[in-house]
């Protein structure tokens, strides 16, 4: 199935999402990686507001490479999503739905999927020209000498993701192979 979303998302929105779905997402998604949501602990840690409200919100893990003239944003493609596994319960629990990225989750992560209703998307690895495409404005809100790890709020328009990890744990990771190995 293909879905359109517009952030920010509810949880009834995320919930007949199921593995192997297409979402074709717009509106803003926050960008941060590792130096980024370690930075959010700290922050959570002293009591203090992030940068941006979870509620409702994607977090896409990309580092942008600078942009070319008259270019929005350079190549966007994801950066592996295993290394925000540490920071995306707390996250989740806080009430971000979303998150985007490649690659596997852990456990504990899955587990906070399915307790809050949320949904971990898989952008195009390799494909970040294709990613790039569908953002239409830029800004950075914080952290700017991170660099390109740096807090973006982009504004995009028919970003194509695919469900990873459905709100009720479902996981395309595990189901593919298991449902190609069964057909064999």
């Amino acid at each position: 199935m293909e879905y359109r979303l517009t952030t920010p998302v509810t949880k009834e929105e995320l919930a007949p999402l199921r593995a192997g779905d297409t979402v074709i997402l717009s509106g803003i998604v926050y960008t941060a990686r590792d130096a980024a949501h370690k930075r959010m602990m700290e922050r959570l840690d002293r009591g203090e507001e992030l940068p941006f409200e979870l509620n409702g919100s994607a977090i896409y893990y990309v580092g942008p490479t600078p942009e070319k003239p008259g270019e929005v944003i350079g190549s966007a493609g994801p950066t592996t999503s295993g290394r925000m596994d540490a920071y995306s319960p707390r996250l989740l629990d806080l009430g971000q739905p979303i998150m985007i990225g490649k690659g596997k989750r852990s456990g504990e992560v899955k587990d906070a999927i399915r307790r809050n209703g949320a949904v971990y998307l898989a952008a195009v690895g390799g494909a970040g020209a294709l990613m790039a495409a569908s953002v239409q404005s830029v800004e950075i809100i914080c952290w700017e000498d991170l660099g390109c790890e740096a807090v973006r709020k982009m504004e995009v328009r028919d970003f194509p993701l695919t469900v990873v990890i459905d709100s009720q744990g479902n996981d395309l990771y595990e189901q593919g192979p298991a449902e190609y190995n069964k057909s064999r």
